[in-house]
């Protein structure tokens, strides 16, 4: 799968592992986030990685700051775009189920490794259940219209 992956300094060390993990794994990673452990603004990587989610260059999204809030209100700022706060496993699945979120979000201050990873496995494993959710999705997509009227 095609992944783009965005971090601000607080989700540094988290983005180091995930990325060694995404590529034994097999996935190909667009990695637009710091590499640098200096103050930096993390709406710009949310941006970024939302950006490449949204125009299809790739599958999904992952972004990564100090508690995963503020990186994904930005990434959401961007048409196309559900992003969720993966703060627990049966949440990261109905994310996908429900909501056929396209980006997900970790805090790096809040989340350990390996539960990171296992609730990475989820969101990229689970597929979106459509049926009535999709009309929900519809109304998100309209609400996207109507803001940009």
């Amino acid at each position: 799968m095609k992944i783009a992956i965005g971090n601000d300094r607080q989700g540094l060390l988290l983005k180091k592992d995930l990325l060694i993990w995404l590529s034994e794994s097999g996935h190909e990673v667009t990695d637009v986030g710091t590499n640098e452990d200096v103050p930096c603004d993390y709406p710009i990587f949310a941006e970024k990685v939302a950006n490449l989610v949204s125009s299809g260059e790739c599958e999904r999204g992952i972004v990564i700051c100090a508690t995963g809030i503020g990186i994904s209100i930005a990434a959401n700022k961007v048409d196309g775009i559900r992003c969720g706060l993966a703060y627990d496993d049966e949440v990261t699945k109905l994310m996908r189920q429900h909501n056929d979120a396209n980006m997900i979000a970790f805090g790096q201050r809040f989340m350990y490794l390996e539960d990171v990873k296992r609730r990475l496995e989820i969101f990229l494993d689970t597929d979106f259940s459509g049926g009535y959710h999709q009309e929900r999705i519809n109304l998100i997509s309209q609400i996207e219209e109507r803001q940009r009227a």
